[in-house]
């Protein structure tokens, strides 16, 4: 890697011109850092929920209201962001988000109040929001349009690399050096990807031609409603499942702390595995990895509930469960990308906004069904709720696109 030269940026036309720049695949590298930087913060107190809660003064429940401040403003940035910097150069507002998360995370270092701490997540949600709306559309202008889903697959399989380390990190250097280095240490890692991305991200001028629709508007056009039907289904069923899988291996198998954390890290390499997989699959069949992905952590659910399995057997079935939902994301955006090729940061901001409401949406159902029946109805209800994704899906979610100005062929 010695030799490897780090070009300066270049520019991405405006419009579409007879040819296709190079692949920028480093630039794609560097958007991957991004989202590790944004899910390690985004995660981080709920490994440090204790500490925290102590030092501020405050009870845990308050504490970890952290994390649903910048879940709602992802949410609604997700949705806002796209249209209100639909006029400034797309590299502009992807170093821009970089730096809120730095800021987020070395005022949330030195905050010494909840309410200060509060303020400084908004940040952090603002720019999670923001990068999750336009990812798609970056993609789609980073590469050519059949390498759209490899690109997308390697800028999502930050999120699995964030969820793995974020938690394990978090908690060690807590241990050692109290719970702010651990955001210390995230600021560290924000500046150095906005280093990586000031040299590689190209200039990518506001598109002229296309102005920002509403959601509603998106929910109109042949085949999106429906899409984000089957979008919802998958993630809530998702988060139903993942919200207890904690219970779930403590109640299903006699394993101590070590070796659930153990199967929790090979959960979250399976995760990494199945994203890049996807990537591969998607750029044979979007409407396979969009179908399959939902119903094989069906599977493995109703595999680890109903089945007379011992600790191998439920190992398996947990990387299975990673594995598949690995590609769930990465294929929604793909999705999107293909859908409304000339809508795309809008409706990828509707893609957040709807995985974040499936988020809250899959807790409270798993909650509700958590206390009338116990672990094996919440894994029951929601491997069928993935199953019904996987039909809808299967049924009536059409994958060519439906937006306009797509010339030919490619997803611009």
């Amino acid at each position: 890697m010695s030799n490897v030269v780090v070009e300066p940026a270049r520019e991405v036309p405006a419009e579409p011109a007879g040819e296709l720049p190079p692949p920028a695949w480093v630039a794609v590298f560097s958007l991957a850092m991004g989202v590790f930087g944004l899910l390690t913060a985004e995660y981080l107190p709920a490994s440090l929920l204790t500490p925290m809660a102590t030092d501020l003064g405050v009870s845990e429940a308050l504490a970890g209201q952290a994390v649903t401040v910048t879940a709602v403003v992802a949410l609604f940035a997700g949705l806002l962001v796209p249209g209100l910097t639909q006029r400034l150069d797309r590299r502009s507002v992807l170093l821009s988000f970089t730096v809120l998360m730095i800021l987020s995370n070395l005022l949330v270092a030195v905050s010494n109040s909840l309410v200060t701490l509060l303020v400084m997540r908004v940040l952090l949600g603002i720019a999670l929001g923001g990068f999750w709306s336009m990812a798609a559309a970056v993609a789609m202008r980073l590469v050519p349009a059949d390498r759209v889903p490899r690109a997308l697959s390697i800028i999502f399989s930050g999120i699995a690399v964030g969820t793995v380390v974020s938690v394990p990190l978090g908690s060690y250097l807590g241990g050692l050096f109290g719970w702010r280095s651990a955001f210390w240490a995230a600021a560290g890692v924000g500046s150095l990807t906005l280093l990586f991305q000031w040299f590689t991200l190209p200039r990518m001028a506001p598109r002229s031609t296309t102005h920002a629709v509403s959601v509603v508007a998106l929910l109109r056009r042949p085949g999106v409603a429906i899409g984000m039907a089957g979008c919802v289904l998958a993630h809530t069923g998702q988060y139903s499942l993942f919200t207890y899988i904690r219970p779930a291996l403590e109640t299903l198998a006699a394993i101590d702390v070590d070796g659930i954390a153990l199967m929790l890290l090979g959960f979250g390499v399976a995760n990494f595995v199945g994203t890049l997989f996807a990537g591969w699959l998607m750029e044979r069949t979007l409407r396979a990895t969009l179908v399959v992905m939902p119903a094989l952590v069906a599977i493995a659910a109703l595999g680890m509930v109903l089945l007379p399995v011992n600790v191998t057997g439920l190992t398996l079935l947990v990387l299975l469960w990673g594995l598949a939902f690995g590609g769930v994301p990465v294929a929604w955006s793909s999705w999107v990308a293909r859908a409304l090729p000339d809508q795309a940061e809008s409706a990828g901001g509707m893609v957040v906004a709807a995985v974040q409401s499936s988020i809250a949406a899959g807790a409270a159902l798993g909650g509700l069904v958590f206390g009338m029946g116990g672990i094996t109805t919440v894994f029951v209800v929601a491997a069928i709720t993935m199953l019904v994704a996987s039909f809808v899906i299967a049924l009536r979610v059409k994958v060519e696109a439906q937006g306009t100005g797509a010339p030919g062929g490619h997803f611009l």
